[in-house]
């Protein structure tokens, strides 16, 4: 797999993702959610007019009955199924750091003439394994050490790889970054809704009806509430997502610095 397949199957996969979780999200909401909470007002309602001094209790399925409860648990579901996707790529890029790629004998010394059984050899790995950060890494301190016989060339092509690497991946994160943020606007949408909904019942609290306003109320303050405790557990599995791949650079430099460069000679 090389870029130019990599970035539409992760287009592809970030659609479908999306579709899967609206699909899931949505289906609940129809058959168990808003059914539930409907029930539950009802009964609310009912147990009010029965007794005046009855306290409306909380409900779960009340609090995130709203669309703008279901926005951002869609989005939330398509951000971890995003990050999920690149996590496991990071845990499969993971795996080549135990095993010896390069197949030479840990002591032997590598020279300019022992560069193209080397690039042979990284040549004959699975094309998806080929994309790897680590074998990437290899390839090209193994060309620019065959090109230059500079140990100081090949380990500085090695770590520029590594560092476009690190870019690419940072750059790769900012629609998950994007949804974080989106997350807790459609929350303020629900509130600034809520709000305008509760204002324009003003009339009807006057004349003694709070029952409209006391809704409008809640689907303004249920709906931050809901956006701001999805924000806050999504931000902390995207900065485990971003530490795995910091790593994960790391560990490649490491990998390679020990496995080629350190054993290098002109």
């Amino acid at each position: 797999m090389n870029n130019r397949n990599h970035l539409p199957t992760e287009l592809i996969v970030q659609i479908f993702s999306l579709l899967i979780a609206f699909i899931i999200v949505h289906s609940i909401y129809i058959s168990v959610i808003r059914p539930e909470a409907d029930s539950f007002l009802q009964q609310e309602h009912e147990m009010m007019l029965a007794d005046t001094s009855y306290v409306q209790k909380r409900n779960f399925y009340v609090v995130v009955r709203d669309y703008e409860q279901e926005a951002c648990f869609i989005l939330m579901l398509w951000a971890l199924s995003i990050m999920t996707f690149k996590g496991f790529s990071s845990w499969q890029q993971n795996k080549l750091l135990d095993k010896d790629i390069l197949k030479i004998p840990y002591d032997m010394p590598i020279a300019p003439e022992d560069t193209k059984s080397l690039l042979q050899k990284l040549n004959e790995l699975p094309n998806n394994i080929q994309y790897y950060l680590i074998p990437r890494a290899l390839k090209m301190a193994v060309q620019r050490f065959a090109a230059t016989q500079n140990v100081h060339d090949a380990h500085t092509a090695m770590r520029d790889t590594c560092e476009s690497e690190a870019q690419r991946l940072d750059t790769e994160l900012s629609i998950i970054r994007y949804i974080a943020w989106a997350i807790p606007s459609v929350g303020f949408i629900g509130t600034v809704r809520g709000i305008g909904d509760a204002l324009s019942q003003a009339n009807r609290a006057m004349e003694g009806d709070i029952t409209g306003v006391t809704q409008s109320l809640g689907v303004a303050f249920n709906s931050t509430f809901i956006a701001l405790v999805i924000s806050i557990v999504l931000m902390f599995f995207i900065h485990q997502l971003q530490l795995r791949q910091e790593r994960l650079i790391l560990d490649s430099e490491n990998y390679c610095d020990q496995n080629l460069i350190s054993r290098l000679r002109n």
